[in-house]
């Protein structure tokens, strides 16, 4: 079964649907580079509502360790996540794990990066180009996914439920990870949006 992840999530409610749906994680945006950053407040708050059994990831973008640690401290995520320059001794020295994000905006040229973190629990692989920030809506060509890999991958970038089936069949990723593509506005999850991704991940799983 593919594991679901929506990012970017700024409102409790929006959190507790998207749990009720069957989201097996939801993502926290601190970077200030982000449309979709949250304050501490902001986090701790859709934390302490969410039910059992559903991950918290906190994301970061070339961010200060001592926001991590903050963030660490304040927030208790489950895993964390970073979508810039960082390497893989920089992200590995807070012991918890964590995800890397691999930019894929480039194609295959992207693809001899998925060796430079071998201390990562998994790797999300995202559409836009380098240096960019996560939830552009940007696509890139799904079948590049690697087999072989030690690490699950994550498949995201532009996903949305009308192609994320494909995506699924396609790749048969790990887990994929959709912001934009249930959205409104930035931060801002669309009911019908979120249910219908949701479903469509299902129903590609089942075939």
């Amino acid at each position: 079964m593919t594991r679901i992840k929506c990012c970017g999530m700024t409102r409790v409610g929006d959190a507790l649907l998207a749990a009720r749906l069957g989201a097996d994680a939801i993502g926290l945006v601190f970077t200030a580079r982000s449309k979709r950053q949250v304050s501490l407040a902001q986090a701790r708050e859709i934390v302490a509502a969410l039910p059992p059994f559903v991950a918290t990831v906190a994301l970061f973008m070339d961010d200060e360790a001592s926001l991590v640690r903050q963030v660490l401290d304040e927030v208790r995520p489950t895993l964390l996540q970073f979508h810039g320059d960082e390497s893989d001794a920089w992200c590995s020295q807070f012991g918890r794990p964590f995800l890397k994000a691999i930019a894929m905006g480039e194609g295959a040229a992207a693809l001899s990066r998925l060796h430079d973190y071998p201390r990562a629990s998994g790797l999300l692989l995202d559409g836009h180009a380098a240096g960019e920030a996560g939830g552009s809506g940007k696509v890139f060509d799904w079948s590049l996914l690697p087999d072989g890999l030690a690490q699950p991958l994550i498949l995201a970038g532009g996903l949305h439920a009308g192609n994320v089936g494909d995506a699924v069949r396609t790749a048969r990723p790990w887990a994929v990870d959709v912001a934009s593509g249930v959205e409104s506005a930035p931060g801002v999850k669309d009911p019908a949006r979120l249910a219908a991704f949701i479903r469509a991940v299902r129903t590609a799983d089942a075939d």
